[in-house]
């Protein structure tokens, strides 16, 4: 049984939700995301909350149940809110630099690499070392963090490499003499 699932996702003020059947519409100060709820999941507006039920006891409406609910639960929270992740960049002649359709970054390559910044979602280089990518979709947001960060990610000897500022790399021994 889902506990996820049970939890009505609430409302904040200025968020407006749209349902109509399985389609789900949330507008708001950041934008406006859609979702086609899977059809094993019943949504229904109470007031200033949505709750979800499966619609029978089937193992996969009971999986879709807690997902169906966590995936609005970040649409409303998106579109009110935003979702940031923050990138740090470690290495001698690293660096980052936003425009707004392009992140140039010099990783150590013999060129740099150019990353287009998709629609609705922002890339600030707060400092030639630090980045900062904010939008309301999590789905992308993360997405994109996931990808610049593959581009150099950060190895155990020195600690070179682009890294989520959250993340602890463990660091190894060199080699002795």
């Amino acid at each position: 049984m889902s506990r996820v699932g049970k939890n009505p996702v609430p409302v904040p003020a200025g968020v407006t939700i749209d349902l109509k059947g399985q389609a789900l519409k949330v507008k708001g100060k950041r934008g406006e995301l859609s979702l086609m709820i899977h059809d094993d999941v019943v949504v229904a507006k109470e007031g200033e909350t949505l709750t979800f039920k499966p619609r029978d006891e089937s193992r996969r409406a009971r999986m879709q149940w807690g997902t169906a609910r966590n995936l609005a639960r970040n649409m409303v929270r998106g579109v009110s809110d935003g979702f940031t992740v923050n990138l740090e960049i470690n290495g001698v002649g690293y660096r980052a630099a936003a425009d707004a359709k392009m992140l140039n970054l010099q990783l150590g390559f013999s060129h740099d690499v150019k990353v287009p910044i998709p629609a609705g979602i922002q890339i600030k280089a707060i400092k030639p070392t630090e980045i900062e990518i904010t939008g309301a979709d999590r789905q992308k947001v993360g997405q994109l963090a996931a990808e610049i960060r593959s581009l150099r990610p950060p190895e155990p000897y020195k600690g070179k490499g682009i890294k989520y500022s959250t993340e602890t790399i463990r660091r190894k021994e060199g080699k002795k003499k």
